[in-house]
């Protein structure tokens, strides 16, 4: 079992149960007051202090030095992310939502980012150098991505079609191409490499909580069965692509399915959404807003797939929401209060 403490509650679990829609210390010192010092005494008393608390300044030891690293102890994560390897990571869907954050993230940490894109044009305009960290990052067109595959250490596949929008026969179809066959197209790049030093270790590809489909009463955990509706037979054809990976490398390449529920952050996603609504004194759940609406926030998304690159016992499907669904009413009504907005009109 494997249990990762996460920002604003969420939780990384193999057996963590959700619904399916679902201080620090401050130091004090005290000092003399200038007031009790003519003008012409202040700057030598200053001097004076300065000098005594230069030469009373003790010399620090490996013992205090190991102390204060204790003290500034980062999240589980970080510390695994700090202490694995330089990654190569192929990234799929990196000028996406969570993949625009994950990509920041890895650079920032000091790994090689390979970015594996639809249009070099598109990812120019959403991964410019100026906004993020040092390092190594590479776009790569579709025709060249067994190229960047080959030799990367780990891949993340977090491209699909957006589905906050109309449905017909033809947004259908495209929903589940662009999941299913680009992971095919990965799974294929993956399995093609035939020297194993060179071949990525580590598939990891977003799924979603729609996986279990929808239920009122219902708590599904990754042993849940799938739903029966269209998001879960999307869900599962993606799944099952990539679970090939595994299969065509005899067991070498372990493939992690993250579960996603939905993200949040205030500059895009779902709450992106949301927000226009409540700023015009419209905002208001969804419906009669009593659907289950299981939610995690993008960073939390982002450190969770950075957790499945490098913990090695995590394998499999994993749900990536927040412990706590909450109903949508609760969801829109504590969204107002922090605006300062009224939560009255249904969507």
């Amino acid at each position: 079992r494997a249990f990762l403490p996460m920002r604003g509650g969420a939780c990384l679990s193999n057996r963590r149960t959700m619904s399916s829609t679902s201080a620090s210390t401050s130091h004090s010192m005290t000092t003399m007051n200038n007031v009790f010092f003519p003008e012409r005494h202040r700057r030598h008393h200053r001097h004076h202090h300065r000098r005594r608390r230069r030469r009373m300044r003790p010399t620090a030891s490996p013992r205090a030095n190991a102390k204060n690293v204790d003290e500034e102890k980062p999240p589980l994560g970080e510390v695994t992310a700090r202490r694995s390897k330089k990654m190569v990571v192929s990234v799929t869907g990196a000028t996406g939502f969570v993949g625009t954050k994950l990509v920041e993230s890895l650079l920032r940490d000091g790994h090689e980012v390979r970015v594996l894109t639809r249009s070099i044009k598109r990812a120019k305009r959403k991964l410019k150098p100026e906004t993020l960290p040092k390092g190594t990052l590479l776009l790569i067109e579709p025709t060249k991505w067994p190229l960047g595959i080959k030799g990367s250490t780990h891949v993340v596949n977090l491209a699909g079609e957006p589905i906050s929008t109309r449905w017909d026969e033809n947004v259908k179809k495209d929903i589940m191409n662009s999941r299913v066959k680009t992971t095919e197209a990965i799974v294929s790049a993956i399995a093609n490499v035939k020297e194993e030093s060179k071949r990525p270790k580590v598939l990891v590809t977003a799924s979603a909580i729609g996986y279990y489909g929808t239920s009122d009463d219902e708590t599904f955990d990754e042993s849940s069965g799938s739903g029966n509706d269209y998001l879960s037979s999307v869900c599962r054809a993606w799944e099952k692509a990539a679970k090939k990976a595994e299969e065509k490398t005899n067991g070498e390449t372990r493939v992690v399915f993250v579960r996603l529920g939905i993200v949040l952050d205030r500059d895009g996603g779902a709450l992106g959404k949301i927000l226009p609504t409540f700023q015009l004194f419209m905002g208001g759940p969804i419906g009669d807003g009593g659907q289950w609406f299981s939610w995690i926030h993008r960073k939390d998304a982002v450190r969770i797939i950075k957790e499945s690159l490098v913990n090695e016992e995590l394998k499999g499907a994993i749900n990536a929401t927040a412990p706590h669904p909450v109903k949508m009413r609760d969801l829109t009504n504590s969204l107002g209060k922090e605006l300062g907005r009224p939560n009255w009109m249904p969507v």
